[in-house]
């Protein structure tokens, strides 16, 4: 396993620095098929490529490497390419001690190098599995559409995820094992404009609905309730000049729970129509929660044990490619198999080289202990 180990984060660290030489933002396509094309050639030459429809239209179609063996298990390894950062903000792989900033680097270029490192690995040995997969989407980032590859993977025994990695508090390994839902709600107002200086009166402002409505949905979060509800509006557009009624707006809001239903009151509570405003509120992101604790338990267990040091199952309230692949029907996901780092979303993400290694050997831990059981 050492040895395994060094080899995966010695490739995993100059992977990471090609892949995140290459500024992909959800939807760009040429980005996303030089990434696609990179991941392609990073693959071991025994596994067969395949190109799928991605879950959202006009992005480049996703990529999925699979290798046979003459095993029992069929495990899937799941990342991304997208990211958030635009191309004007992007920033090559720079590094500075043990510190290697660049956009995309922990989410999740990084993971996405090591599940590429362990595929090679795996194709080294065939008699563990009857079939190792690794699924690279190009929309997580932005996606609003039903997610389509849970179909594709729902018989297989075990998912490995590669977001981000972290440790507890007392510095033991950790793995992602419990996800809140998570859901996008939309807001459109629909008022009447009208001179804001010689005739306010005859105006029906919807920035004003909106926020009217933002008190409503704030009011709805319950982060001490049973299913720990945050509410929380994000981003209110209104308006186009300083001196007229806005007649039209948008409201965005950030709903986390432990299960989607817990979002239909917030929905609920809007009203349609504030002070003559028409309101029209939509769900535009609904992503399923995760609890694969139970699942998961024995197999943690028996890893750390191979590891020689704890790998301990955490919770988070980001979303994940994983909840739906949980959802799906593989009820042993494990996620933030990835390197540890931080800054995800921001110009000074990073990803700690130190922590190739570590997140390489607990993934193969993991691994060995799913497939040899």
């Amino acid at each position: 396993m050492i040895e395994a180990a060094s080899r995966m984060a010695l490739a995993a660290e100059r992977e990471l620095e090609a892949l995140v030489a290459v500024s992909s933002p959800s939807g760009d396509l040429d980005g996303a098929e030089e990434c696609v094309a990179l991941a392609t050639a990073f693959l071991p030459t025994e596994a067969r490529v395949e190109r799928r429809e991605c879950s959202t239209p006009d992005h480049a179609r996703d990529l999925i490497g699979r290798l046979e063996g003459s095993g029992s298990k069929r495990v899937l390894l799941l990342g991304h390419l997208d990211t958030v950062v635009s191309h004007g903000a992007h920033r090559p792989l720079a590094r500075d001690g043990d510190r290697l900033t660049g956009s995309g680097a922990v989410d999740m270029k990084g993971g996405v190098a090591l599940s590429l490192a362990l595929m090679r690995e795996l194709a080294e040995r065939p008699e563990l599995y009857a079939e190792a997969a690794v699924l690279l989407v190009n929309d997580e980032e932005w996606r609003t559409a039903p997610f389509v590859h849970s179909g594709r993977f729902a018989g297989f025994d075990a998912c490995l995820c590669f977001e981000g990695g972290e440790r507890t508090a007392d510095g033991a390994e950790a793995v992602i094992v419990k996800r809140k839902a998570a859901a996008t709600l939309r807001v459109h107002g629909y008022g009447r404009s009208s001179h804001s200086g010689s005739a306010p009166e005859l105006g029906r402002s919807a920035l004003l609905a909106l926020a009217a409505v933002a008190q409503v949905v704030a009011g709805c979060s319950d982060p001490g309730g049973p299913d720990r509800l945050t509410a929380v509006p994000t981003i209110l557009r209104s308006g186009d000049a300083f001196n007229v009624v806005p007649a039209t707006g948008e409201l965005l809001c950030d709903l986390r729970a432990d299960r989607l239903e817990a979002f239909d009151p917030v929905l609920a509570a809007i009203p349609l129509e504030h002070d003559e405003v028409r309101l029209e509120p939509i769900m535009v992101r609904a992503w399923p929660g995760m609890d694969s604790r139970e699942p998961t338990a024995a197999v943690l267990v028996a890893a750390s044990e191979r590891l020689g040091r704890a790998i301990v199952g955490s919770e988070r309230g980001g979303a994940s490619d994983a909840s739906h692949l949980a959802a799906g029907g593989i009820e042993c996901t494990i996620d933030g198999l990835g390197p540890l780092g931080g800054g995800a979303h921001t110009p000074d993400e990073w990803v700690s080289a130190e922590s190739l290694l570590g997140r390489a050997e607990v993934a193969l831990a993991v691994t060995a202990a799913l497939l040899e059981a």
